[in-house]
């Protein structure tokens, strides 16, 4: 059974950072693109950022770029969000998903407030 499950948010304030990690099983992690997704409330999902099996392309939205960066660990099969300078139009439920978006964990929610 394929399992994704995020852990990480929390409540920051304007300027802060988190890091997101989401845990990857039932799969062979390394063999697949994943994503970040995230959902910020009264809107739909908006792709964050996505990074290659072998870790060496990575992408980012615009919004997000030169603040967050993505990276994953296939050994531990973990995939992590490191996410700085956060204001409050990051306020949302992340989700990792594999690039396919076949899969997606529930998500873990920031909320980026004073």
């Amino acid at each position: 059974e394929v399992q994704l499950v995020e852990s990480g948010g929390d409540l920051v304030q304007p300027g802060g950072s988190l890091r997101l990690s989401c845990v990857a099983s039932g799969f062979s992690f390394g063999s697949y693109d994943m994503i970040w997704v995230r959902q910020a409330p009264g809107k739909g999902p908006e792709w964050v950022s996505g990074i290659s099996g072998d870790n060496g392309r990575k992408y980012y939205s615009d919004s997000v770029k030169g603040r967050f960066t993505i990276s994953r660990d296939n050994a531990k099969n973990t995939l992590s969000l490191q996410m700085n300078s956060l204001d409050a139009a990051d306020t949302a439920v992340y989700y990792c998903a594999r690039f396919l978006m076949d899969y997606w964990g529930k998500g873990t929610r920031v909320t980026v407030s004073e």
